[in-house]
């Protein structure tokens, strides 16, 4: 039987997203540094895409004053059925669209337009990078004296030391990268050990205490025994253990220990290379009389206009080639696609920010204690949306409010049950477990049974092991860690 090619028509239903709805979700998920990020870059690939600049004082006194006489000017926004005046349409009409067009494509900055600096810039005005662990060690090793093998094997052992400043390379690893001798790498190893900060290139924790203890002058004394022998026990807090061994009162080994917790277990981490990270929030909350105001922060984002000069191109094809003409009505179709998906995602974002406001107003009078357990389901079903929209407008983005500043994400939670019939967020009850932490006998902590208990006296019903992982979600140790002996 022979096998022959031949068209079969089928039809069937699939889901495509269009290229409108791609961008409406691309733009939903950003917060707002990477909003403006976009749009500029937007605006810089879009020759038809413009931003609106904002009157000044001065223009506002003068279209007030001058209300009655104010002429249309060329900078004012064209609604969407104005129409361009005689001027404009006889500058359109004699604009030669080759010649502009050309002129756009085929502009290059010159050496000339690059070298030029702003006028009043200074070098105070400047940022500078703060000096990492590796060039405040260099930077001491420079000045002491040492010769140049001892420099060089000194340099090789800073550049094996992590970002908590401990030395992660072995003795017989840093001779090997210079043909050094072991003895060498190890005095040399503890002439980094002297500098600043103390405690900088020990191979592990108990060595990284004992050589900041010996900058203190201490390290014959109780605290150095302890970290040298009984760093184990001080980890466990067995403290009665310590005082038997080291033949010491337990109000000895309570001062010790204060000495102990002194020291900086992470060196290194003064002299982080890490920058901050800067939160600007997405909604603004604020009370207004009874009343709670939901703002978009819109600031320092461009507002978007579609140029009028192509539109009028486009409008009279004065003299357009066809593939000049297709590109820009390309652009004009992207553009509009972007104003469009840009003011949908400001709405959608004040419509769930309000729809969250509306529900935890307890939380933004009294605080944390008074959270409410929601879902997204909730905000969903109230401003009628899919879940999914909603977890996109919520991800990522923050909200200032009269509490502080919040991600979205944290007002979506669940409950547990109470006495009352109602639910309890399970946030309201981490910040109780919290301050009955705080609160305890430093002496006889509480068990995590202990808590439960207490959270149960109070209408609450949990049990131990979910008060266990709220604790150690919360960071806090178990109740044997906790234990003080003053």
């Amino acid at each position: 039987m022979a096998l022959e090619q031949k068209l079969t028509p089928r039809l069937q239903q699939r889901l495509v997203m269009t290229p409108a709805l791609q961008l409406a979700i691309k733009l939903l998920q950003l917060n707002k540094l990477e909003l403006e990020a976009t749009l500029q870059q937007e605006m810089v690939e879009n020759p038809v895409l413009e931003a609106v600049e904002e009157a000044g004082p001065a223009a506002e006194r003068d279209d007030s004053e001058g209300a009655s006489n104010a002429e249309p000017t060329a900078d004012a926004e064209p609604t969407a059925d104005a129409e361009p005046t005689a001027d404009a349409d006889q500058i359109a009409d004699n604009l030669d669209v080759d010649a502009f067009l050309a002129q756009y494509f085929d502009y290059q900055p010159t050496t000339a337009n690059m070298r030029e600096t702003p006028e009043g810039a200074t070098f105070e005005s400047m940022l500078s990078a703060s000096p990492t662990l590796t060039d405040h060690l260099l930077w001491q090793l420079e000045m002491s004296d040492l010769d140049e093998e001892e420099f060089q094997v000194c340099q090789a052992i800073v550049g094996n030391l992590d970002p908590d400043g401990y030395l992660r390379a072995a003795t017989e690893e840093v001779a090997a990268m210079g043909d050094w001798q072991p003895l060498q790498v190890e005095r040399c190893i503890g002439i980094v050990q002297q500098l600043d900060p103390p405690g900088v290139a020990a191979r592990d924790l108990r060595e990284c205490l004992f050589l900041q203890l010996e900058q203190l002058g201490v390290q014959d004394q109780l605290p150095g025994v302890i970290v040298c022998r009984y760093l184990d026990e001080l980890t466990a807090h067995r403290f009665r253990e310590i005082a038997r061994a080291t033949a010491t009162t337990l109000e000895e080994v309570s001062a010790a220990v204060s000495v102990i917790r002194t020291l900086n277990p992470r060196p290194g981490q003064a002299y982080s290379s890490d920058s901050p990270r800067y939160i600007v929030p997405d909604v603004f909350v604020h009370k207004d009389g009874d009343a709670y105001v939901v703002t978009v922060n819109d600031d320092g984002l461009p507002k978007l206009r579609v140029s009028r000069t192509y539109r009028r191109m486009l409008r009279k094809g004065a003299g357009l080639p066809k593939d000049a003409s297709d590109y820009l009505h390309e652009k004009l179709r992207s553009a509009l696609w972007l104003i469009r998906s840009y003011g949908q995602r400001q709405q959608t974002i004040r419509k769930v920010a309000e729809s969250i406001v509306a529900r935890q107003r307890a939380f933004l009078e009294h605080g944390v204690s008074a959270l409410r357990p929601m879902v997204l389901r909730d905000v969903a079903e109230d401003i009628g949306m899919h879940e999914s929209t909603v977890s996109r407008v919520v991800n990522g983005k923050y909200m200032h409010t009269p509490q502080g500043i919040f991600e979205m994400r944290f007002f979506f939670h669940s409950g547990l049950g109470h006495a009352s019939g109602s639910e309890v967020s399970s946030v309201a009850v981490k910040d109780r477990i919290r301050r009955l932490v705080e609160e305890e006998d430093p002496r006889r902590p509480l068990s995590d049974a202990a808590i439960a208990k207490q959270l149960g006296e109070g209408g609450l019903r949990i049990a131990r092991r979910t008060v266990a992982k709220y604790r150690e979600e919360l960071g806090i140790p178990a109740s044997k860690m906790r234990r003080r002996i003053c």
